[in-house]
């Protein structure tokens, strides 16, 4: 009997070892410094690719063991999902929060964390340097990510450079004016903000400072002068939805045909192409509309290889996924955020001027050439 027991006791442990996995890109380490990941939605192309890479990235720490956590887009159910966290044990939390650009939702993660260490990434936690103050009052956060305004410059220039070595071909109707839509991924996320209007400016400086005019918005009722995700998903169905519900009226046939795409992402300019190609653009020997996006996803490298899709701005999501794992490992072995921040030595990151506990990854122009 007492063999049976023994025998039936160690099977219980090791059915317990098995049970103890992390789920979704969890380590399956039994000990070490336990951290949480948490994502504002599993769907976002770009952070799938920095998921992939931080999973990656974390396995090969020792002494870590992490989980990844999904908010579906909602704010309050992500900071329910913070202090869970924390109550089952967590002693080092990476967020990646929902709403983009609220300084007191980070306030709040910060009081429910406490002493605990705070990593916000990839999503701006302030706009305006509303975001300074928290950083500097809490000495257990940082932040990493991106100069918000930075990829709207790039792709601006990009728009600009390529309308000027290719206008007669992009100009379909011939009157001298490109005519373009702009696809938003959200209406109050910071980049998407800073996107939407420096694609455009910036794509004009280049364009009047030739002698050409300025960008026009195909649909001149639309004094907002963008079509947004209404879900702030940034996708590529919404994008597709826009672009179908927009050839009804504006196609070359009526001499008003959209000439020129302007998206916020690759996926949402993945709908774009999509829809474009279903009316029988941007395929080989077809009339190509010129469709720009941000993050230079491998679907948007393809689409560009393929002649589908003009270019887009990367957003190093290797980058992103390297400087976040080597701040968690610092931080795991009692470095201040700001202080592991200053240790990092990459090319790819710079820290901000007006903090020391804000890190940008690089974004930089891709056009497959």
């Amino acid at each position: 009997m007492k063999k049976i027991l023994a025998i039936a006791l160690a099977l219980v442990m090791v059915l317990g070892l098995v049970a103890c996995g992390s789920g979704d890109g969890g380590s399956s380490k039994s000990s070490g410094t336990k951290v949480s990941v948490f994502w504002y939605d599993e769907s976002d192309v770009y952070l799938s690719s920095v998921r992939d890479a931080l999973n990656k990235e974390l396995d090969a720490l020792e002494g870590i063991t992490y989980d990844n956590q999904f908010a579906a887009n909602d704010q309050s159910k992500q900071l329910d999902q913070i202090k869970t966290a924390i109550a089952g044990g967590s002693k080092l939390l990476v967020v990646n929060q929902v709403t983009s650009g609220a300084s007191d939702t980070a306030e709040d993660i910060l009081a429910a964390a406490g002493d605990i260490p705070v990593i916000f990434f990839n999503r701006a936690i302030g706009t305006d340097g509303s975001e300074i103050p928290v950083l500097e009052g809490h000495a257990t956060t940082c932040f990493i990510g991106t100069d918000a305004p930075a990829a709207g410059h790039m792709q601006g220039k990009m728009i600009g450079d390529y309308l000027l070595a290719n206008y007669d071909d992009v100009d379909v109707n011939g009157d001298g004016i490109i005519s373009y839509a702009m696809m938003k991924g959200d209406e109050a996320n910071v980049e998407a903000i800073y996107r939407t209007q420096y694609g455009v400016e910036d794509a004009n400086a280049v364009l009047t400072a030739a002698g050409k005019p300025a960008l026009q918005y195909f649909d001149a009722s639309n004094t907002d002068c963008y079509q947004v995700d209404q879900g702030g998903a940034w996708s590529a169905a919404a994008a597709k939805e826009y672009m179908d519900t927009n050839f009804v009226t504006y196609n070359e046939a009526s001499g008003n045909m959209i000439e020129l795409v302007i998206c916020n992402n690759d996926g949402m300019a993945e709908g774009v192409i999509a829809s474009l190609q279903e009316k029988g653009y941007n395929k080989e020997g077809a009339h190509t509309v010129p469709v720009f996006g941000v993050d230079a996803t491998d679907n948007a490298k393809a689409l560009i290889a393929e002649g589908a899709m003009a270019g887009t701005i990367k957003q190093d999501a290797e980058g992103m996924a390297a400087a976040v794992a080597q701040t968690v490992k610092a931080v795991a072995g009692g470095m201040a955020p700001a202080d592991a921040l200053a240790s990092l030595s990459d090319d790819r990151f710079s820290i901000a001027e007006d903090s020391a506990s804000k890190l940008y990854v690089a974004y930089a122009p891709y056009t497959g050439a």
